[in-house]
């Protein structure tokens, strides 16, 4: 099975849980981004405000865990389940990387 799903959100990190290890000894962090923007629809202009959950691993959960809160970021990844049986979905990040302006 392939198909797209891939997706860069530039966005704030509103909040971070300390970094934690997957019982296979993987670095893992789970945190919450912030985005607000002005998109195109339909041949105008939309306001976009949302909130996202992520989780990154390995040395990108590293990278995450030195980042302070509020920091902004621009963030690649994909969409998959938040939880193993649940239906909300979480950005699995990928890549990282701090934006120094809006």
């Amino acid at each position: 099975m392939s198909g797209a799903n891939r997706l860069t959100l530039d966005a704030t990190l509103t909040a971070r849980d300390d970094l934690r290890y997957t019982p296979a000894g993987i670095p893992a962090l789970d945190c919450t981004l912030t985005h607000a923007s002005m998109q195109e629809e339909a041949g105008g202009e939309r306001r976009v405000e949302c909130e996202l959950h992520a989780v990154a691993f390995g040395d990108v959960a590293r990278s995450l865990a030195r980042m302070s809160v509020g920091s902004e970021l621009r963030c690649d990844g994909f969409l998959a389940r938040r939880y193993r049986t649940g239906v909300t979905v979480a950005l699995h990040i990928t890549n990282i990387a701090t934006r120094s302006n809006r």
